[in-house]
């Protein structure tokens, strides 16, 4: 039986997206999942949740795209009747020294990372005004906080999206739209495999309770500021990263 609410995730086909899709979806809230490149992994991600009783469906959207983005959420629409959830996940990194960092290394990240949660937002944020009703919340990082050498596009488009956070907040309070922010710090994914394990033992070193996160960890976040007990929680950026930046 499929729930009655529908929450977007971008980027939900695998890591932190994947995680927080199948939350959801243990919650009863029906899932789109959005993906760019990975097709067998997004079904997957679906067929999961469709064991647990909720509709789920993929949608092969480039964020970057103004266009592709609306063409996708009208769609949603059309298919689900509803959206009362969007999560802003879908995220690249391109890590160089701003020394050899390229022109179209920096741009790529932002419209993704940055671009794609404005896209997102601008196609679901009338029908959320005319609901009265809706949640948003973007993936950002701890990068967007602190910075990090190496990071110049990509903690520039996280701390932007902290900025896009809290003015959709501001906009969008007085109709029952919350906006929040959820910025992980290491995390065990796809994207954080890729290190090599020296500087895996060295960011545990830093991270005062010594280890990773997982995954799930950021997805509980996700569904508590998604859930009706999250009401009066709008504008925040939340750290799931182990006491990294405090």
């Amino acid at each position: 039986m499929s729930g009655e609410k529908t929450a977007i995730i971008t980027g939900g086909s695998r890591g932190i997206g994947k995680a927080i899709a199948l939350a959801m979806a243990a919650g009863g809230i029906n899932i789109a999942v959005l993906y760019a490149g990975r097709e067998t992994e997004a079904e997957e991600v679906c067929q999961n949740a469709r064991a647990m009783g909720v509709r789920a469906e993929k949608y092969c959207c480039d964020v970057a795209s103004f266009e592709a983005t609306k063409m996708t959420t009208d769609k949603i629409m059309t298919d689900f009747g509803t959206i009362d959830i969007l999560v802003n996940n879908a995220g690249i990194t391109k890590d160089k020294l701003v020394a050899r960092m390229t022109e179209e290394d920096f741009n790529q990240v932002l419209d993704i990372n940055l671009k794609g949660a404005f896209h997102m937002i601008r196609h679901v944020y009338s029908h959320f005004l005319k609901k009265q009703a809706g949640r948003i919340i973007n993936v950002t990082s701890v990068a967007g906080l602190m910075g990090n050498p190496g990071q110049a596009n990509y903690a520039s488009s996280k701390a932007g999206l902290i900025g896009l956070t809290k003015t959709v907040a501001k906009e969008l309070a007085g109709r029952n739209v919350t906006c929040n922010a959820i910025a992980p710090g290491f995390i065990e994914t796809d994207m954080t495999a890729q290190l090599s394990e020296a500087v895996k033992t060295q960011a545990q070193t830093i991270i005062p309770m010594k280890r990773m996160g997982q995954a799930e960890d950021v997805a509980a976040l996700a569904v508590f500021l998604a859930s009706d007990a999250a009401g009066y929680i709008t504008g925040e950026v939340i750290r799931v990263d182990g006491g990294l930046s405090m």
